[in-house]
Protein backbone atom coordinates (compact mmCIF):
# COMPACT_ATOMS: atom_id res chain seq x y z
CA UNK A 1 0.00 0.00 0.00
CA UNK A 2 1.34 3.67 -0.69
CA UNK A 3 2.68 5.31 2.36
CA UNK A 4 1.31 8.55 2.31
CA UNK A 5 2.03 12.09 4.86
CA UNK A 6 -1.08 11.88 7.00
CA UNK A 7 -1.04 14.95 9.18
CA UNK A 8 0.11 14.28 12.85
CA UNK A 9 -0.98 16.17 15.56
CA UNK A 10 0.87 17.17 18.75
CA UNK A 11 -1.57 15.61 21.61
CA UNK A 12 -0.27 19.09 23.89
CA UNK A 13 -1.00 21.40 20.78
CA UNK A 14 -3.03 19.87 18.57
CA UNK A 15 -0.70 21.51 15.63
CA UNK A 16 0.18 19.52 12.70
CA UNK A 17 3.66 18.30 13.19
CA UNK A 18 6.35 18.40 10.57
CA UNK A 19 6.93 15.23 8.16
CA UNK A 20 10.44 13.63 8.19
CA UNK A 21 10.83 12.40 4.82
CA UNK A 22 13.02 9.15 3.79
CA UNK A 23 16.48 9.51 2.49
CA UNK A 24 16.18 10.44 -1.64
CA UNK A 25 17.28 7.65 -3.75
CA UNK A 26 19.16 8.18 -6.55
CA UNK A 27 19.03 5.05 -8.57
CA UNK A 28 16.54 3.63 -10.85
CA UNK A 29 14.39 5.15 -13.44
CA UNK A 30 14.69 6.27 -17.18
CA UNK A 31 18.71 7.66 -18.56
CA UNK A 32 18.55 11.46 -18.81
CA UNK A 33 17.99 11.33 -22.77
CA UNK A 34 15.22 8.68 -22.23
CA UNK A 35 13.20 11.28 -19.69
CA UNK A 36 13.84 14.43 -22.34
CA UNK A 37 12.19 12.06 -24.73
CA UNK A 38 9.23 10.95 -22.73
CA UNK A 39 8.76 14.71 -21.27
CA UNK A 40 5.37 16.01 -21.84
CA UNK A 41 2.48 17.72 -20.34
CA UNK A 42 -0.46 14.91 -19.14
CA UNK A 43 -3.28 16.59 -17.59
CA UNK A 44 -5.19 13.52 -16.69
CA UNK A 45 -4.10 12.38 -13.81
CA UNK A 46 -5.54 9.85 -11.09
CA UNK A 47 -6.14 10.34 -7.11
CA UNK A 48 -3.63 7.41 -6.40
CA UNK A 49 -1.70 8.13 -3.23
CA UNK A 50 2.44 9.05 -3.96
CA UNK A 51 4.06 6.59 -1.57
CA UNK A 52 6.27 8.79 1.05
CA UNK A 53 9.22 8.02 -0.66
CA UNK A 54 8.48 8.82 -4.25
CA UNK A 55 7.71 12.19 -2.57
CA UNK A 56 10.72 12.51 -0.61
CA UNK A 57 12.75 11.57 -4.38
CA UNK A 58 10.49 14.02 -6.12
CA UNK A 59 10.98 17.10 -3.76
CA UNK A 60 15.05 16.43 -3.96
CA UNK A 61 14.97 16.10 -7.88
CA UNK A 62 12.78 19.91 -7.76
CA UNK A 63 15.13 21.70 -5.31
CA UNK A 64 16.70 19.38 -3.21
CA UNK A 65 20.57 20.15 -1.75
CA UNK A 66 22.82 18.35 -3.70
CA UNK A 67 26.01 19.96 -2.14
CA UNK A 68 26.69 21.66 1.18
CA UNK A 69 29.06 23.72 -0.30
CA UNK A 70 27.23 25.52 -2.73
CA UNK A 71 28.12 29.22 -3.98
CA UNK A 72 29.27 31.85 -1.29
CA UNK A 73 28.72 29.42 0.92
CA UNK A 74 25.00 28.49 0.95
CA UNK A 75 24.53 24.98 0.34
CA UNK A 76 23.16 23.90 -3.33
CA UNK A 77 20.35 22.83 -4.79
CA UNK A 78 19.39 20.47 -7.88
CA UNK A 79 17.91 23.80 -9.35
CA UNK A 80 19.85 27.14 -9.86
CA UNK A 81 18.60 30.41 -8.83
CA UNK A 82 19.90 34.20 -9.47
CA UNK A 83 23.02 35.18 -7.11
CA UNK A 84 22.07 31.09 -5.25
CA UNK A 85 19.01 33.12 -3.76
CA UNK A 86 16.97 30.56 -3.20
CA UNK A 87 14.24 32.65 -3.45
CA UNK A 88 11.55 29.86 -4.76
CA UNK A 89 9.65 28.21 -1.87
CA UNK A 90 7.62 24.98 -2.79
CA UNK A 91 4.41 24.36 -1.00
CA UNK A 92 2.83 20.84 -1.35
CA UNK A 93 -1.05 20.63 -1.33
CA UNK A 94 -2.43 17.36 -0.48
CA UNK A 95 -5.74 16.09 0.74
CA UNK A 96 -5.26 16.70 4.73
CA UNK A 97 -3.31 19.52 5.13
CA UNK A 98 -0.33 22.35 3.12
CA UNK A 99 3.14 22.03 4.07
CA UNK A 100 6.61 23.58 2.80
CA UNK A 101 9.38 21.55 1.42
CA UNK A 102 12.26 22.23 3.94
CA UNK A 103 15.15 21.40 1.64
CA UNK A 104 18.07 21.68 3.46
CA UNK A 105 16.48 19.40 6.21
CA UNK A 106 14.70 17.46 3.71
CA UNK A 107 11.21 17.70 5.13
CA UNK A 108 7.79 19.04 4.95
CA UNK A 109 6.60 21.75 7.34
CA UNK A 110 3.18 22.24 8.34
CA UNK A 111 1.17 25.47 6.68
CA UNK A 112 -2.12 25.17 7.40
CA UNK A 113 -4.65 21.96 7.67
CA UNK A 114 -7.55 21.41 4.90
CA UNK A 115 -7.43 20.28 1.64
CA UNK A 116 -6.59 23.70 -0.75
CA UNK A 117 -6.01 21.32 -3.88
CA UNK A 118 -8.46 23.05 -5.59
CA UNK A 119 -6.82 26.44 -5.41
CA UNK A 120 -3.61 25.33 -6.65
CA UNK A 121 -5.74 25.08 -9.96
CA UNK A 122 -6.79 27.31 -12.28
CA UNK A 123 -10.30 29.24 -12.06
CA UNK A 124 -11.39 27.75 -15.44
CA UNK A 125 -9.17 24.18 -14.98
CA UNK A 126 -10.51 23.36 -11.52
CA UNK A 127 -12.91 20.88 -12.97
CA UNK A 128 -9.80 18.61 -14.14
CA UNK A 129 -7.06 17.20 -11.71
CA UNK A 130 -8.17 18.11 -8.12
CA UNK A 131 -7.70 15.05 -6.84
CA UNK A 132 -4.21 14.77 -7.89
CA UNK A 133 -2.53 13.71 -4.66
CA UNK A 134 -0.09 16.17 -4.82
CA UNK A 135 -0.62 20.04 -6.05
CA UNK A 136 3.01 21.66 -6.13
CA UNK A 137 2.53 25.54 -5.31
CA UNK A 138 5.61 27.98 -6.26
CA UNK A 139 5.86 30.80 -4.21
CA UNK A 140 8.46 33.90 -4.46
CA UNK A 141 10.35 35.16 -1.04
CA UNK A 142 11.47 38.17 -2.92
CA UNK A 143 13.26 38.90 0.77
CA UNK A 144 15.59 36.62 -0.60
CA UNK A 145 16.65 38.69 -3.46
CA UNK A 146 17.36 41.70 -1.57
CA UNK A 147 19.07 39.75 1.12
CA UNK A 148 20.98 37.35 -0.75
CA UNK A 149 24.16 35.84 0.63
CA UNK A 150 25.48 35.88 -2.88
CA UNK A 151 26.85 38.51 -5.48
CA UNK A 152 24.70 41.91 -4.57
CA UNK A 153 23.82 43.15 -8.01
CA UNK A 154 21.41 45.76 -8.57
CA UNK A 155 18.91 44.17 -10.10
CA UNK A 156 17.86 42.01 -7.08
CA UNK A 157 16.47 45.15 -6.01
CA UNK A 158 14.81 46.18 -9.61
CA UNK A 159 11.10 44.71 -8.93
CA UNK A 160 11.16 44.29 -12.99
CA UNK A 161 14.53 42.51 -12.92
CA UNK A 162 13.08 40.95 -9.79
CA UNK A 163 10.55 39.29 -12.10
CA UNK A 164 12.92 38.04 -14.58
CA UNK A 165 15.08 35.92 -12.07
CA UNK A 166 12.01 34.31 -10.08
CA UNK A 167 10.25 33.41 -12.97
CA UNK A 168 13.24 31.97 -14.98
CA UNK A 169 13.98 30.24 -11.80
CA UNK A 170 10.70 29.07 -10.97
CA UNK A 171 10.86 26.98 -14.48
CA UNK A 172 13.82 25.83 -13.36
CA UNK A 173 12.52 23.70 -10.88
CA UNK A 174 9.18 22.96 -13.00
CA UNK A 175 11.45 21.55 -15.70
CA UNK A 176 13.14 19.21 -13.13
CA UNK A 177 9.66 18.19 -11.71
CA UNK A 178 8.86 17.34 -15.49
CA UNK A 179 12.35 15.01 -15.74
CA UNK A 180 11.48 13.27 -12.63
CA UNK A 181 8.42 12.32 -13.61
CA UNK A 182 9.02 11.38 -16.75
CA UNK A 183 11.72 9.02 -15.50
CA UNK A 184 9.77 7.53 -12.83
CA UNK A 185 6.69 6.79 -14.86
CA UNK A 186 4.43 10.16 -13.10
CA UNK A 187 2.28 12.50 -14.96
CA UNK A 188 2.93 16.22 -14.62
CA UNK A 189 1.46 19.70 -15.59
CA UNK A 190 2.56 22.98 -14.67
CA UNK A 191 -0.40 25.64 -14.31
CA UNK A 192 -2.05 28.51 -13.14
CA UNK A 193 -3.75 28.77 -9.69
CA UNK A 194 -6.08 30.84 -7.52
CA UNK A 195 -3.00 32.99 -6.42
CA UNK A 196 -5.21 35.34 -4.53
CA UNK A 197 -7.16 32.51 -2.29
CA UNK A 198 -4.15 30.82 -1.67
CA UNK A 199 -1.78 33.99 -0.51
CA UNK A 200 -4.91 34.24 1.76
CA UNK A 201 -4.94 31.03 2.99
CA UNK A 202 -1.37 30.39 3.25
CA UNK A 203 -0.80 33.81 5.23
CA UNK A 204 2.03 34.59 3.68
CA UNK A 205 4.34 37.28 4.23
CA UNK A 206 4.30 40.40 2.31
CA UNK A 207 7.41 39.82 0.74
CA UNK A 208 5.98 36.37 -0.63
CA UNK A 209 4.14 36.10 -3.84
CA UNK A 210 2.02 32.58 -5.16
CA UNK A 211 2.94 32.21 -8.89
CA UNK A 212 1.91 28.90 -10.40
CA UNK A 213 1.62 25.31 -9.45
CA UNK A 214 2.45 21.85 -11.25
CA UNK A 215 -0.39 19.20 -10.03
CA UNK A 216 2.25 15.77 -10.05
CA UNK A 217 0.69 12.30 -9.83
CA UNK A 218 0.48 8.96 -11.47
CA UNK A 219 -1.47 8.94 -14.82
CA UNK A 220 -5.29 8.11 -15.32
CA UNK A 221 -4.91 5.93 -18.44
Amino acid sequence: MPCKPTPTKSRASGVLAPVELPKPKWSGGKSLVESLRRRQTTREISDRKLPLQVLSNLLWAACGVNRRNGPFGVPGITAASASNSQEIELFVAMQHAVYRFDARNHRLLPVIAGDLRSMAIGRGQKSMVTQAPAQLIYVVDLHRLTHTAGFEEPGLHDPEVQKSYYYVDTGLIAGNVYLFAASVGLAAWFHNCDRIALSRKLKLRVAQRVLFGQTVGYPSK
